[in-house]
């Protein structure tokens, strides 16, 4: 935890996390799969393109990271993975993910993804203000 002059803390926590595509572009193949780990329109965003799949579950994996809890006590779809208009990703909560952020403190959660072909790469920033 990183904390300013006036004691706010400015950096909650980080999480990384680096996931082999092929394994999860495999799993997707599984409709009860896609279900459980990802919403709606996560679902939709990975028809689209199969690859925002394993960029995404690897946000998911750092995310939980952040939360000092690993994936346990929230469902992976409390955890939502987006892009802008410009292509950036950004992270929404729900349900015992958003409490997790909540009980911490965590206002807001940057996040960085770069892939290969083999692997993909989520780097967390969770800021918000101490509790």
């Amino acid at each position: 935890m990183i904390k300013s002059k006036d004691g706010i803390t400015l950096i909650i926590g980080i999480g990384v996390d680096l996931i082999e595509v092929e394994r999860v572009e495999k799993a997707c193949k599984n409709e009860h799969f896609l279900e459980r780990c990802f919403t709606k329109r996560e679902i939709d965003l990975i028809r689209e393109d199969i690859r925002k799949a394993s960029d995404n579950f690897a946000v998911k994996e750092a995310v939980s990271k952040v939360f000092g809890t690993g994936l346990c006590g929230f469902s992976l779809t409390d955890i939502e993975v987006l892009r802008d208009k410009l292509g950036s990703p950004y992270v929404t909560l729900y349900g015992n993910a958003l409490k997790f952020a909540n009980e911490r403190g965590i206002t807001k959660i940057h996040v960085s993804i770069t892939n290969t072909n083999i692997y993909s790469n989520a780097f967390v920033v969770a800021e918000g203000k101490e509790t």
